[in-house]
């Protein structure tokens, strides 16, 4: 048996136990669960904190028994996988995988801990406390800490002056009418912003959030404050922070960016259309989100920062769990405070289907600029960016006509398809599902949609199929001669191109077909690999350093 391959440092989801001394099963356990706890991850047992293996104790060579034990003495049970690897040398090592856990996790006796990374970056086992639960609980989407009562807080804690901004609100944004009718505790019962305990009715976390008292917010709940900021470079030109109740949090930061929101204005069919800096809906809606999303947990403020070439809006508390960047827009919504974020849809303040990042979405990318960037997100932040560079008026006008023959806006998904092809001007379906995040087949649907209504081309048939904007989107977008471009040539020219690059420059690699044929990455490749098939290129070295010569044997 080859040696297995080690990590070479633990983190996160990386453990090394020395066995040297036989690892007791008390230590053991403890690291299953803070994994459990966690984000699950892989114990190697017989190594050191260096990663030097070391080898099993003679008690755990036969490592059959260790699954049976974790799993008898672990609450509720944790099932691992273990396995017996060989690492240099022949060391015996055992590896047991430890899967994430969807409840709190506990040895039998009563051990509770959870893993997380220190400041130098290494990780450690803590213990996991009390005041933790909720968070966590909320992370995996078992509780809505909005929903809680609070301690401490009584029906005095509640501002009619919020109330009655409210009902404003419920007009204003044509939330739900029948609200209206209601009184003060009924309104309250409604919206989850009371709840009834032994004591009587008490306010909820979102009750006081969002028609509580100033001074009972900073009492109650010190870890809300929201900020709004405009940078210019390092020049600070406004910083102002408020620990208001969340529907004048609402107003305060409209307010503080619709005079600097500059608007361009285009005509279309003769109609005006105004072009903002950052699309009104998309910024409501991202505004809303980081207010009913964020960890109430946590210290820290919501930052809504406008910098030179985006709006940054940032919130603590990562994604919930089963929430990642590469499934924002198609994982079914799930709110850290469903009763917060449902009050916010009856109010009328955010998308009633829980589709919001659709809406996030769509702003930009229909005025053809960049889609949104959640890359800079993490465990503990969600960091949402939107780019304020300049927009396509073409592109939009493509939208706004395409939308007019349809009489409905166009789908999210079509407007990603759209936007990759902008940007990178010839894809296959493969290229554009991964780019767009979408399934394939949900991707091949758009294309047959896009086409008919002839706003992309398909060139091509088979694997190989590729796509463009159309003819007349270029015309429209007078860039006739880069639809030509973009067309290609015809195989026969391609490898004529091929071949004078070899003979200029001795070699090519695939990257060279690309920028010289216009090919994606797979087209590129199947060309190389064809002419070699037909002998006219030897082909030299492995995967990414592969390169193609002239077959002196052929030619």
């Amino acid at each position: 048996m080859s040696p297995a391959p080690l990590p070479t440092a633990e983190s996160l989801t990386v453990e090394f136990k020395s066995d040297r001394r036989c690892l007791s099963d008390r230590e053991l356990l403890e690291v299953v669960v803070c994994f459990a706890n966690t984000e699950g991850g892989t114990l190697y047992l017989g190594v050191e904190d260096d990663g030097t293996p070391t080898g099993l104790h003679r008690k755990h060579l036969q490592v059959a028994g260790l699954a049976a034990m974790i799993a008898n003495r672990t609450v509720p049970p944790v099932t691992v996988k273990v396995e017996r690897i060989e690492a240099a040398a022949g060391i015996p090592v055992a590896r047991i995988d430890v899967p994430k856990a969807y409840q709190l996790t506990a040895t039998s006796e009563g051990v509770l801990k959870r893993r997380r990374l220190q400041a130098d970056g290494s990780p450690e086992c803590v213990p996991f406390l009390p005041h933790e639960f909720h968070r966590r609980l909320s992370q995996l989407g078992i509780t809505d800490p909005s929903s809680k009562p609070v301690i401490g807080a009584t029906l005095d804690d509640l501002d009619p002056v919020e109330r009655a901004r409210l009902r404003q609100f419920v007009d204003r944004f044509n939330g739900d009418r029948a609200l209206l009718d209601l009184t003060d505790e009924e309104l309250d019962g409604a919206l989850g912003l009371t709840t009834r305990t032994a004591d009587g009715r008490v306010p909820t976390l979102a009750g006081l959030l969002v028609v509580g008292k100033d001074r009972s917010l900073r009492r109650l709940v010190p870890t809300h404050e929201v900020a709004f900021q405009v940078l210019d470079g390092e020049d600070v030109r406004f910083n102002e922070f408020i620990h208001a109740p969340l529907l004048r949090t609402f107003e305060w930061l409209e307010t503080s960016f619709g005079p600097i929101n500059a608007e361009q204005e285009i005509l279309v069919s003769f109609a005006r259309v105004p072009i903002p800096l950052v699309d009104r809906r998309t910024y409501r809606e991202a505004i809303a989100n980081a207010l009913t999303h964020r960890d109430y947990t946590r210290l820290g403020a919501i930052h809504v920062r406008l910098e030179r070439d985006a709006l940054v809006v940032s919130n603590p508390g990562g994604f919930i769990d089963g929430v990642s960047i590469d499934n924002l827009l198609t994982c079914e919504p799930q709110p850290r405070n469903p009763r917060l974020a449902d009050a916010f849809k009856r109010v009328g303040l955010v998308e009633r289907t829980g589709r919001g990042v659709d809406i996030i979405y769509r702003g930009p990318l229909r005025q053809g600029r960049p889609a949104p960037d959640y890359s800079r997100s993490n465990a503990h932040t969600v960091v949402l960016r939107l780019p304020t560079t300049r927009a396509d008026t073409d592109f939009l006008r493509m939208v706004i006509e395409g939308e007019g023959r349809h009489g409905a806006p166009l789908p999210t998904s079509s407007l990603l398809t759209l936007s990759a092809l902008r940007q990178h001007r010839r894809l296959t379906r493969r290229e554009l599902s991964g780019l767009t995040g979408q399934s394939d087949t949900r991707t091949l649907s758009c294309l047959e949609q896009l086409v008919e209504d002839g706003l992309v081309e398909a060139h091509g048939s088979g694997r190989g199929r590729t796509y463009t904007l159309s003819a007349q989107v270029y015309a429209r977008q007078d860039q006739r001669t880069e639809y030509t471009r973009q067309m290609g040539f015809d195989r026969l020219q391609q490898e004529q191109l091929v071949l004078g690059f070899v003979q200029q420059h001795g070699e090519i690699r695939r990257s060279d077909v690309m920028d010289l044929c216009r090919l994606s990455g797979d087209q590129a490749s199947r060309l190389l690999r064809s002419m070699a098939d037909a002998g006219r290129l030897q082909a030299h070295g492995e995967r990414r350093w592969r390169f193609y010569t002239h077959d002196s044997e052929r030619t």
